[in-house]
């Protein structure tokens, strides 16, 4: 298997260095491009194709929510991990819709990022541990409700979506993994968050993360 190809998008030179020296520490990564503004690092990362995009949430120009949103749409393959001082969960629950599948607060960085960029560049989902717990906790009404939820049924089709879901896969995506029609994977989500009353994308993250389904 080859190294694991990253770009990485912050602002701040010094910052970027400290991350490409992280990973340099590790075996099994290559920086492939850098940018300091949100415009550079679509225009880099459609050209590079990395495995990852790592962005910074406050880039200049073009934030990291509007450039996840624009590779989501350019470059599917691409998988986005945001990095951020931001500890508001709504920072998080705009990332997760605009498609990214990692995000790490930047004072974790030192302990937590090189783990990150490997999960999320095998198509897993991370979330900073910080993070994590207060999504869980501020589930429909708090750690009761979220265990109330955990006890709802779902047939082994209904969970496998719900996990390919939360995990960052689209519907044609998880139609073409299971075999069935778009339509269906379409139906098959539906009904689960009418089960579990949830509403959005986020919220089936949280019951994932709750259900211990996540990294």
């Amino acid at each position: 298997m080859g190294s694991i190809r990253v770009f990485l998008a912050d602002d701040h030179p010094i910052f970027r260095e400290g991350l490409k020296g992280l990973l340099a520490a590790a075996p099994g990564f290559e920086v492939v491009g850098e940018a300091a503004d949100g415009v550079a690092a679509c225009d880099g990362v459609r050209e590079l194709a990395p495995d990852v995009a790592v962005l910074d949430v406050s880039l200049p120009r073009l934030n990291g929510i509007r450039v996840a949103e624009r590779l989501r749409a350019d470059c599917p393959a691409v998988r986005v991990l945001a990095l951020t001082v931001h500890e508001d969960t709504s920072y998080l629950r705009q990332l997760l819709a605009a498609g990214a599948r990692g995000y790490v607060l930047k004072r974790s960085a030192p302990n937590g990022f090189v783990h990150a960029v490997t999960v999320v560049a095998g198509g897993g989902v991370y979330l900073d541990p910080v993070l994590a717990a207060r999504l869980v906790s501020g589930m429909t009404g708090g750690p009761t409700a979220a265990s109330a939820l955990a006890e709802v049924g779902l047939s082994d089709r209904e969970e496998d979506v719900v996990r390919r879901t939360a995990s960052g896969y689209g519907n044609k995506e998880i139609a073409a993994q299971l075999g069935l029609s778009v339509k269906t994977i379409e139906t098959y989500r539906a009904r689960v968050m009418e089960k579990l009353g949830l509403r959005c994308r986020a919220d089936l993250v949280r019951y994932a993360l709750h259900r211990g389904w996540l990294e």
